[in-house]
């Protein structure tokens, strides 16, 4: 099945013309529970991956022998989605509750070390096939892989994720990797992904209003506050606003703009060049929120309690999003990431 986003409430360049200057393409993925394979364009499904390559490993110290077991988040994700899907009393039963604490509890493994190696967890694979706002990849690649640790214990915090983003040329692997080992444990649910195939489509977007000039900002900022007005007299008004109806859309999707929302925009530069990055890739921890504007169409004509915000059941931060930035005048060079 396809996924459409909605027409805009508003024609944006009509209220503020001069962001036609500013206007833009993303390309919403879409992920949806599946079962994608190695070749497919996917979050979540199994990487193509040579079978005389190593996987990748975290070797940077932090604890990693108390958390949860991914058989028991998947059961539990298997449980509650069986339980709200029925037709009659739906949610989880007596019984069910009294299941779904044991899976949701901790495990300790004592013998783990807090310098021994933790496979990574393989987050998105896009084939640029796919995906036509991709980037291009150093020398030819075509395939972008994202991996990560499953615990938030890195860094001098020690509270910073750590990623591992991959280019490959996908016709250059031979045999691939029969199955990607797994971490004994975890130390979130959300960093388990369930597997989800994409569907792609294009839209246009506009920049974050922070990063606009400042004329535009202004006008932008004063028409927001009339809608609040407007709203304030007429109960039934839906308050529309740039951010969150009229630039960027929500969920994973390739190419486009940045959103700020939690923090001031801040340049990101090059580490190898000092050039202005680009994004590459956003992985949101919803497809949509309270405000419904951006869900798909076909996803409205599902009924309420099969409707799916969270597909790929992973979360960023606070359950927000997850920007990785590349290099476009070299995109061999490190990558960035900021979480929103």
């Amino acid at each position: 099945m396809t996924r459409t986003t909605p027409p805009r409430p508003l024609d944006v360049e009509e209220l503020f013309p001069k962001l036609a200057d500013y206007r833009g393409v993303t390309t919403r993925l879409h992920p949806r529970a599946g079962r994608p394979g190695v070749s497919a364009s996917s979050v979540g499904g199994t990487l193509l991956w040579p079978s005389d390559e190593p996987w990748p490993m975290c070797t940077e110290p932090h604890r990693r022998g108390r958390g949860y077991r991914i058989t028991d988040i998947r059961q539990r994700r298997r449980l509650l989605a069986q339980a709200w899907a029925r037709d009659t009393a739906p949610g989880p039963t007596d019984d069910e509750r009294i299941l779904l604490k044991e899976l949701g509890r901790k495990h300790r493994l004592p013998d783990v070390a807090d310098t021994d190696p933790v496979p990574l967890i393989g987050l998105v694979q896009l084939y640029r096939r796919d995906v036509p706002n991709l980037p291009a990849g150093p020398d030819g690649c075509d395939l972008l892989q994202v991996l990560w640790c499953p615990f938030e214990a890195h860094g001098p915090s020690g509270h910073d994720l750590s990623l591992r983003v991959i280019w490959r040329r996908s016709e250059q692997v031979g045999e691939p990797l029969g199955g990607a080992p797994e971490p004994l444990l975890v130390g979130f649910e959300g960093s388990v992904p369930e597997p989800c195939v994409l569907h792609p489509e294009q839209v246009t977007t506009y920049p974050y209003a922070g990063a606009l000039p400042a004329h535009l900002q202004s006008r932008i900022d004063a028409w927001e506050r009339r809608q609040e007005r407007k709203a304030d007299k007429d109960l039934d008004t839906d308050v529309l606003t740039y951010q969150h109806d009229l630039s960027i859309p929500p969920g994973y999707r390739a190419g486009g703009f940045a959103s700020w929302h939690s923090t001031d925009p801040y340049a990101m530069a090059c580490a190898a060049c000092a050039a202005p990055m680009a994004l590459l890739l956003t992985l949101d921890s919803r497809e949509w929120d309270g405000n419904i504007s951006w869900m798909p169409v076909e996803d409205r004509s599902l009924p309420e309690n099969l409707r799916e915000p969270c597909p790929a059941r992973l979360a960023f931060g606070r359950y927000g999003l997850l920007n990785v930035f590349t290099c476009p005048a070299g995109p061999e060079h490190p990558h960035q990431w900021s979480i929103q």
